[in-house]
């Protein structure tokens, strides 16, 4: 099986290269081939030394032609513009998320008309397709079947992306599936344009010995699933068969419902009180407005049905991310605190 990776080089991205690579197969065939795209190229040594990987960098609009010159047996488009990019710089949004992605589409259903099997394609969508509308209020728990009324354009782009993913599944172009994906948290690395950045500032930075600010108020309740607990939907949603997945539908993946209040508190309790005095309140109305929009809670009977659930809480969340990236922590009490040897 040859498998394309869009936005390949992200975060999420080498995540899901990894476990693909690691576990062989994708709906019981072998892995031989799988491409990273991406602006820029990945980092991830591991990923890279496997001799089944490539990349591809560049605009991946500008690069279709080229990646699609080859025969993708399934795609996981995971590129995007992120949520205050989108609202910042409207012609970002349109070309990135929904002119790429049609061009995408169009071309596996040139592949399909060529007289291939219809490609697996799966899409990284998102819970900001949800919010309150003055017609349709935003119900206390979202549910599998609740209408999505988005307030932000990234919102609409996942949305519409979705119904498009939905119709090129009916007319048997593609085999799509698509799963909206909960904030991750806690995200290596640099800070993005994500109104949601902060859900991983707050506790990578102060970890790391940096400065951080909280730009909500601590009673926000916000949705969230961790790296692991993330890519592990993904990849179920994509090994599921048509009847399992359940329709054509977008698949709202679990989410660990908790306030960000909670979040400092699960941080404070792990790596001592040291880390809470690099935290400062700086509210940002712009955030705010975009995250409190988002829905919190959610009825996952769809995935659950899958096998999935929510991560157990932020504790853990929080231990996942410290053993995965010892390194980052270079706040001295909280190293001590959390039994790291010293940075060498």
């Amino acid at each position: 099986m040859n498998i394309l990776i869009t936005g390949g080089a992200g975060f999420l991205g080498q995540r899901l290269a990894s476990t693909l690579l690691s576990q062989g197969t994708l709906q019981g065939r072998a892995i031989e081939q799988l491409m990273l795209a991406d602006l820029v190229a990945p980092r991830h040594d591991a990923v890279l030394a496997d001799a089944r990987v490539r990349w591809h960098t560049g605009d991946l609009l500008a690069q279709l032609a080229t990646l699609m010159a080859q025969r993708w047996d399934a795609v996981f488009h995971l590129a995007s513009a992120v949520s205050g990019e989108c609202e910042a710089n409207f012609d970002l949004g349109l070309h990135a998320n929904l002119d790429t992605t049609r061009h995408l589409l169009d071309a596996c259903r040139a592949q399909t008309l060529a007289g291939h099997a219809p490609a697996l394609f799966f899409f990284s969508s998102s819970v900001a397709v949800f919010g309150s509308d003055t017609a349709l209020p935003l119900p206390a728990v979202v549910r599998d079947d609740t209408l999505p009324t988005p307030q932000s354009s990234y919102g609409i782009h996942k949305f519409v992306c979705e119904q498009l993913v939905a119709d090129y599944t009916r007319k048997g172009f593609i085999d799509g599936r698509c799963a909206r994906l909960m904030t991750v948290s806690v995200r290596p690395g640099r800070p993005n344009g994500a109104a949601s950045g902060f859900l991983s500032g707050l506790f990578r930075e102060p970890l790391a010995g940096l400065h951080s600010a909280c730009p909500v108020d601590l009673d926000t309740m916000v949705a969230l699933s961790s790296p692991a607990n993330t890519v592990a939907g993904m990849v179920a949603v994509a090994q599921a068969d048509r009847a399992s997945f359940g329709g054509r539908t977008a698949l709202n993946l679990p989410a660990l419902t908790v306030s960000v209040r909670e979040m400092l508190a699960a941080l404070e309790a792990l790596a001592g009180p040291q880390v809470m005095g690099l935290i400062t309140h700086q509210a940002d109305p712009s955030v705010a407005g975009i995250v409190s929009a988002w829905p919190s809670r959610f009825e996952n009977t769809r995935a659950l049905r899958l096998g999935l659930s929510a991560d157990a809480s932020f504790t853990g969340v929080l231990k996942q991310y410290i053993h995965d990236h010892p390194e980052t922590v270079r706040q001295p009490q909280a190293r001590q605190r959390l039994g790291l040897p010293e940075p060498h």
